[in-house]
């Protein structure tokens, strides 16, 4: 679980930009749900990390995680680590998520994406975003469409957390790695919504 050998096996799958900035503000949900729940925070940030690595060259189910997981496992990857990998996919009916690890990741996965698209739109970025401005957005069906707001939803369900709580958290575990995501404020912008 070293992070130096996660991104190496990163930068040899993924090219994309963009999906490589989405897993490291996957990483960064998972590291911050770590630190709050007393868990491995190594441990967390790799699955984070790692969760799409193979998704570029194997984007349809189910190649996309089983490839990756292959993968993993012949790199020397815990059992635990590729198996909450896998749970991600909704579309594995034999990997259901079971540990707290498993569903941190699937609830940080789909809201991260969404909370990056929100920020983009927005001068000031992450700063100042509140949980009631992502909560509106998430009713513009067209805005972010190939976001799953049921998968949102259900995923900080899953968690047991409140998802306005589970929003506001992740804004600030982005908002620390937030020139690592291009996502620093806009020169003279003001925080608010």
């Amino acid at each position: 679980m070293d992070r130096a050998m996660n991104l190496a096996l990163l930068n040899e799958y993924v090219q994309n930009p963009a999906l490589q900035r989405h897993m490291f503000a996957v990483e960064a949900g998972l590291r911050a749900y770590a630190v709050k729940y007393g868990e491995d925070v190594e441990k967390w940030a790799t699955v984070g990390l790692l969760h799409d690595f193979d998704y570029e060259r194997w984007p349809n189910p189910p190649d996309h995680p089983l490839q990756g997981s292959a993968i993993l496992k012949q790199r020397g990857y815990s059992d635990e680590i590729i198996y909450a990998i896998k749970s991600h996919a909704d579309y594995l009916p034999d990997c259901p998520r079971v540990s707290r690890l498993d569903k941190a990741l699937y609830a940080c996965d789909e809201l991260c994406g969404f909370l990056v698209a929100c920020a983009l739109m927005r001068p000031g970025r992450l700063e100042g975003m509140t949980a009631k401005s992502v909560r509106k957005k998430m009713k513009t069906v067209s805005f972010a469409a190939a976001v799953s707001r049921d998968d949102i939803v259900r995923g900080a369900a899953d968690l047991g957390v409140d998802l306005d709580e589970h929003i506001t958290f992740l804004i600030g575990a982005l908002a620390a790695i937030a020139p690592v995501l291009e996502l620093v404020p806009e020169a003279g912008a003001s925080g608010g919504e």
